[in-house]
Parts: structure tokens; C-alpha cells; sequence
């Protein structure tokens, strides 16, 4: 189903540029702010890794609109997954080779797979999209800030090995806290449906950035609530902070949300309850 109008950003308020930076600046900042201050303050800081999966959230749930609006629906969940795939991927080596730069070495990895990507889509499947190298490339990026992001949250360092002083392991690193533990797979869910449902929730001809990018926000506040859940039963992070925060992100963005889906309906109406079995026959 075409996207109604196609030409990838139709109705855009705010240019991709400005949300290229919000996800990259924004990202590595709450992902960085989350490693330094749960050593300097406390573990109850890595919340601030949550709100820096939001920003890469919302620039991969703007990144999919722009390529989508090509007539991309009924494909929309296949980049939203295929983003995380690249992303763990990306994380998985950035992490382990790239130490205090590893988040920046993930997102590097990730934005050049998701280049191959989008050249294959192009060149060999011939889809013919003209934003189709950049967006994938974006999202595949975006892919791995939420993942290095939610990963934080969680154990409260971005470090992929342990850290072990005198045999005693005095912090969790993502391979034995995320990936070995499974949590992993929660992560792939909460984020991967956060980048691709903001637009299939808004799919149609009255399509606005606005509207999708708050079901965005709203859907990376839920991610970041189930990262909170989880850092609540690890040892070197404080989830209570984080459930908190991802609360009141999730009311004030679903609230907005709800605002612009009233906004641009044609008509809100009260149905009524459903008929009962009976009535229908």
C-alpha cells in the first residue's frame, strides 16, 4: 500500500537533518552520561542511557517514514527488523574492539552495513528508491544507538567484557549482561518495534511527521520502562529511576499523541458498546 504521496516526507515539519543530529548527538550523549555517572554518582544514572535509546528511537522511527512514503508499508516491519539485526551486528564488534569508543565504533559499523544495504536494495534488487541508500544507513545507525542505549540502561556500562578486579567481577559487561542472559532478545523486541510501528501506526494519506514521531517517543519510553524492569534484577544498575522517567515520557508523549490523532481524524465518535452475539442474529 502506497504511503500517500510518496516523495519520503511528505507533510515534514522538522528537516532529517536536525533529527540525524538529535539521534546521534542526543544518543551518545545519554549513552556516555550513563557509563561516566553510575561510576561518579551512582547506578541509578543509567537512566540516562534509556533516554539516549529515545533519540536513536525517534531518528530511526523518522529515518523509516522518509523511506516508506515511497510505498514501502507492507515493508516497514521487515527494515524495523532488519535495523536491529544490523545493529547487533555493529554493537557486537564496536563493543568488543572499540573499548571507551565503542558506541561510536557501533554506530560507524552499523551506518556502513546499513550503506551496503540500501546499495544492494537499489542496485541489484532494483527497488529504485532515491533516499533508499541514505535511510537504511540511518536506521541501521539508529538501530545501534538504541541498542548500545537499552544495553546501558540495563547494567549500567556499554564495557562488552566483564571487569574483574582480584577475581571478583565488580562490573557486568554487555556480553555476560545482555547477550548471554537473553535480555538481548528483549532489547531486539522493545526496540525494533519502536522504530517500525510509529509510521505502520500512522500509515495512510493523512500521514503527519508530527503525529509519528510522538507514537515514536511514546514507544521508546515503553522500551526504556521494560529496560528499567530488567536493570531492577541486575546488580550494577538501579532500574526505579529509569521505570519513573520512562513513565512520565510515555504519558506526556502519549497524550500528545492522542491530541494530533484527534487532530486529524475526520470525525471522533463515541461507538457505543459492541452488540452482544444475540443482537447480531
Amino acid at each position: 500500500m502506497s504511503a500517500g504521496g510518496g516523495g519520503g516526507g511528505a507533510h515534514a515539519v522538522i528537516p532529517q537533518n536536525n533529527i540525524i543530529a538529535f539521534g546521534i548527538v542526543g544518543g551518545l550523549l545519554g549513552i556516555y552520561g550513563a557509563y561516566f555517572l553510575v561510576d561518579i554518582v551512582g547506578p541509578y544514572m543509567s537512566f540516562l542511557g534509556a533516554l539516549g535509546a529515545i533519540c536513536g528511537i525517534v531518528w530511526g522511527a523518522a529515518a523509516v517514514r522518509r523511506v516508506a512514503n515511497y510505498g514501502l508499508g507492507t515493508g516497514v516491519p521487515s527494515i524495523g527488523m532488519l535495523a536491529l539485526g544490523i545493529g547487533i551486528i555493529a554493537t557486537t564488534f564496536g563493543l568488543a574492539v572499540g573499548g571507551i569508543l565503542g558506541p561510536i565504533v557501533a554506530l560507524i559499523f552499523a551506518g556502513l552495513i546499513g550503506l551496503v544495504v540500501g546499495f544492494l536494495a537499489n542496485k541489484v534488487l532494483n527497488m529504485g528508491i532515491p533516499i533508499m541508500v541514505q535511510s537504511m544507513t540511518e536506521i541501521a545507525a539508529a538501530g545501534a544507538i538504541t541498542i548500545v542505549g537499552l544495553s546501558t540502561s540495563m547494567i549500567g556500562t556499554f564495557m562488552f567484557f566483564d571487569e574483574v578486579v582480584n577475581g571478583v567481577v565488580v562490573a557486568q559487561g554487555v556480553a555476560s549482561g545482555v547477550m548471554t542472559t537473553g535480555y538481548i532478545a528483549v532489547i531486539f523486541i522493545a526496540g525494533g518495534l519502536a522504530i517500525l510501528h510509529p509510521y505502520n501506526a500512522n500509515l495512510g494519506p493523512d500521514e503527519k511527521q508530527d503525529r509519528t514521531l510522538a507514537c515514536a517517543f511514546e514507544k521508546g519510553a515503553i522500551a526504556m520502562i521494560i529496560a528499567g524492569i530488567v536493570a531492577t534484577i541486575t546488580p550494577f544498575a538501579s532500574g526505579s529511576l529509569t521505570i519513573l522517567i520512562g513513565v512520565a515520557i510515555w504519558y506526556v508523549s502519549f497524550s500528545g499523541f492522542y491530541k494530533r490523532v484527534k487532530r486529524d481524524a475526520y470525525m471522533v465518535t463515541g461507538a457505543g458498546l459492541l452488540p452482544s452475539k444475540e443482537e447480531l442474529e
